[in-house]
């Protein structure tokens, strides 16, 4: 059994046109055997970013040896993960905040990542792939205003998940042509990656 962890940013749901090209690619993906998608909404997570006692409680579990608490519970399905699916609209130059702040509860050293004198900073994840999904109102792919994808193949590496993906609707709200035609051309993508991801 392949566990695929899908993590939902999709924060306009089922408004959202992230969420259309993500539904796509799993829709496509469950067909093939063998595999178990684990679904995670954002945006129904208590989820806060670090700051006064929430910090310095991380801080004492982390010195006491404390991975096995509750609140490590997102690095270790993270860690577990066969492979790991990320849906967030492009959104600032990046991604919403919520995704971040996400990220951030990921980063645990003994859980997603370790380091030695040896090695240094090494990524111990079970994942072999990521694949970010997203879309665009702008024109921003492969240019330099692309935090999001950039950050996301970054955090990929450090976490030791060896190939990155992303899949884009991109111009969505330019007018150069129909949205609708450029997002059903990244939903084929998504959906013809899908058959080997």
């Amino acid at each position: 059994m392949i566990n695929v962890l899908f993590i939902d940013c999709c924060i306009r749901g089922e408004q959202s046109r992230t969420k259309r090209l993500a539904e796509a690619f799993l829709s496509a993906l469950s067909c093939r055997e063998g595999v178990l998608i684990e679904r995670l909404t954002l945006m129904d997570e208590p989820l806060i970013p670090f700051s006064n006692g929430f910090f310095w409680q991380r801080e004492r579990l982390l010195e006491a040896g404390g991975l096995d608490h509750p609140r490590f519970r997102y690095a270790h399905q993270f860690q577990q993960a066969d492979k790991i699916v990320i849906a967030a609209p492009f959104w600032d130059l990046s991604f919403p905040a919520l995704l971040k702040v996400y990220i951030e509860n990921l980063c645990v050293q003994g859980i997603t990542f370790d380091c030695d004198e040896k090695t240094g900073t090494y990524g111990v994840c079970q994942a072999k792939k990521m694949l970010f999904l997203t879309t665009r109102g702008g024109a921003f792919e492969n240019g330099p205003l692309d935090n999001g994808t950039k950050y996301l193949r970054d955090m990929a590496r450090f976490f030791g998940i060896p190939e990155f993906t992303h899949i884009a609707a991109d111009g969505l709200d330019l007018g150069r042509e129909p949205a609708e035609a450029i997002l059903e051309r990244a939903i084929g993508r998504a959906q013809e990656a899908a058959k080997t991801f």
